[in-house]
């Protein structure tokens, strides 16, 4: 099943996408729900991100192809950080360059949305706790990031965010194609078998720093081919069974 957020008559709404067709459903992604008969056709509504979540939980290199691209060796544990939920944008919206003195990367990333209240979960536990999956791209000022030695600042700037379309929930994440292009050209392409620490390792050990929520989502990590974007690219993150997450680059 794939579940989307969308808009329409003003006003926000969950469907079921299935082809080209939205039928909506009543009551919560997160607990219980029926599918009823109001259909839409996906283009004739406002897709918007899938989560609002109360934090996004992003992972640092965490591929092991990224890691060697970079000469740097295999992490022992997950390197996690916090990227503003306030950077959050949906599919075609703008990511928003502030400072176009700054050179700003693309990064394609698997996204775990959070089904359940989770805190020290066991990794044979974990998949309990996941609604779904979907496109993230952890846009980055990379000028930022050499400034501060740390990722949060540079990673968090408003529209570095962009999350979507959809939320896969039948998908086993362990062997799944993603990809970056931009303006149509594949600047990223590996395979979710290249993770280092899987779906049920991150969420069990992410739990164990801090209390998971419903809507929360976890950025699995980037893998190799990150690089610059620029006003007027168009950035695709595809991810097989997920669908393509696709936004415009522009000035402020």
């Amino acid at each position: 099943m794939k579940f989307v957020r969308f808009s329409i008559d003003c006003k926000d709404r969950w469907g079921t996408v299935e082809g080209e067709d939205i039928a909506e459903i009543e009551g919560s992604v997160y607990g219980d729900f029926t599918v009823t008969r109001v259909h839409h056709n996906l283009s004739s509504v406002k897709i918007l991100p899938p989560v609002t979540p109360s934090k996004l939980v992003a992972i640092g290199l965490n591929y092991v192809d990224h890691a060697r691209e970079l000469g740097q060796p295999i992490p022992i544990e997950p390197f996690i950080f916090i990227k503003a939920s306030s950077a959050i944008i949906g599919p075609e919206d703008a990511i928003v360059i502030a400072f176009p003195d700054h050179e700003t990367h693309h990064e394609a990333e698997l996204t775990i949305v959070i089904k359940h209240r989770a805190k020290n979960v066991k990794p044979e536990d974990a998949l309990r706790y996941v609604l779904g999956y979907t496109c993230g791209n952890d846009v980055s000022d990379r000028t930022m990031q050499r400034i501060d030695g740390a990722p949060t600042r540079a990673k968090s700037l408003d529209t570095f965010g962009p999350i979507g379309p959809f939320i896969a929930t039948d998908l086993n994440p362990g062997n799944l194609r993603i990809e970056c292009l931009v303006n149509g050209q594949v600047r990223q392409s590996s395979s979710t078998a290249q993770l280092v620490f899987g779906v049920r390792a991150l969420v069990s050990f992410v739990s164990r720093m801090m209390t998971l929520m419903p809507g929360d989502a976890i950025m699995t990590g980037t893998p190799p081919g990150v690089g610059p974007i620029q006003p007027g690219d168009t950035v695709e993150v595809r991810i097989e069974g997920i669908g393509t997450l696709r936004n415009r680059v522009q000035l402020a």
